[in-house]
């Protein structure tokens, strides 16, 4: 099955309806190892990224908080960490992802869904804060899920993302592509005996916005205030913005 699909893999991210299936099936087979390939991928700064997301999210008595594409939940459950007093939602299109999530225990005000980033079934205005960890690269409609987070935020509610980065510069995209396919493959092989495993996350990055275009769809949807912090070379941001 893995072969199957990740050999139709670079297809199936330019078709939403196939990009929810590939993200749906790779997950699947990816949760019992996600945690370790995340920090061996990041060098073990994924932690301390996500640290610092959290650490610099406004201080709220009890907001409501959406945490889209959440895996297996090491940003959510700081979310609720965070705002003890608040209502923290978990939400992934993979139920394999949460239910290693939730193998790591659910305080009481957090819950996770099984859902879509582009179709929450929220309600308008009704979130504080909107957080990904590496999720608005892997949207099936990347547009749609944008105008989605728009829409469930409240006036001035903020929205924060942290993901791989695309410069502009396409010299620079080219060396952070190759990057990316190099250091994927080799932990794809080592986790999975196969390479392409987290090779893929270079393929979607090479169909997601580079920074200035990603900033236009975002001030398109109606978001104000963008601000932007990059590590690891360039290649990772972390993006904020706010709903006026």
């Amino acid at each position: 099955m893995l072969h199957e699909f990740l050999s139709q893999m670079r297809e199936d991210l330019a078709e939403p309806n196939r990009t929810r299936k590939l993200n749906r099936d790779l997950f699947t087979l990816i949760a019992p190892q996600y945690d370790h390939a995340t920090r061996f991928l990041s060098l073990g700064r994924d932690a301390c990224w996500k640290d610092q997301l959290v650490a610099g999210l406004p201080k709220l008595p009890a907001p409501v908080c959406l945490d889209l594409a959440c895996g297996t939940g090491d940003l959510t459950r700081r979310l609720a960490a965070r705002y003890p007093a608040g209502t923290v939602i978990g939400l992934d299109l993979t139920e394999a992802m949460l239910t290693q999530a939730q193998q790591h225990g659910q305080p009481p005000q957090l819950r996770y869904v099984v859902g879509d980033m582009g179709h929450t079934d929220l309600k308008n205005s009704s979130v504080d804060i909107v957080t990904g960890g590496y999720a608005l690269r892997n949207a099936g409609d990347l547009r749609e899920a944008i105008q989605e987070i728009h829409r469930v935020l409240k006036p001035g509610g903020i929205a924060v993302f942290l993901d791989f980065s695309k410069p502009a510069n396409l010299w620079l995209q080219h060396i952070g592509h190759t990057l990316l396919r190099v250091w994927g493959s080799i932990w794809g092989w080592i986790l999975h005996r196969d390479p392409r495993v987290y090779a893929y996350i270079a393929d979607s990055l090479a169909r997601y916005p580079d920074r200035h275009h990603l900033a236009v769809l975002f001030h398109e949807a109606g978001f104000v205030n963008l601000k932007t912090r990059h590590a690891f070379l360039g290649l990772i941001e972390c993006l904020t913005v706010e709903k006026q």
